[in-house]
């Protein structure tokens, strides 16, 4: 299963937490692979530089987990309008990739995405996705 991390996802993940050593734990039994575009890695970068800057040095650890792909060329047609143009492109990325599910927790922008199934891809929060796992 390919995994495209938004940047909040990756900015939690170098926090730690329950969650997200299962996400990697996934990873590391090659049940997952993991991705994410540059834009993610730099906002997760500069998100955790002013607020927290303790855990820079576990999120550079990360990265070394995360395929980095190629930014979108442009935003999804069925996306347009739907979303942020700062989120249109996370969405495009992951569809560009080839992921199988965009992880974010960014429900109000994304929230709209998170029920559907007949999309390129599944849109969930981590949590959501591993509970999913599960049944």
């Amino acid at each position: 299963m390919r995994l495209f991390l938004d940047a909040n996802v990756i900015f939690s993940a170098a926090l730690g937490g329950e969650s997200f050593t299962q996400l990697w734990s996934m990873r590391t039994a090659g049940l997952a692979t993991f991705c994410t575009s540059p834009q993610c890695v730099d906002e997760a970068r500069r998100n955790l530089t002013l607020k927290k800057p303790h855990a820079l040095a576990r999120l550079e650890s990360l990265f070394l987990d995360i395929e980095l792909v190629d930014p979108a060329p442009a935003a999804l047609p069925w996306a347009e309008g739907k979303l942020p143009e700062d989120d249109a492109w996370v969405v495009a990325a992951a569809v560009g990739c080839g992921a199988d599910v965009l992880l974010t927790g960014n429900t109000r922008h994304f929230g709209w995405m998170m029920t559907r199934d007949d999309l390129p891809l599944r849109v969930r929060t981590v949590r959501v996705w591993l509970e999913g796992l599960t049944r």
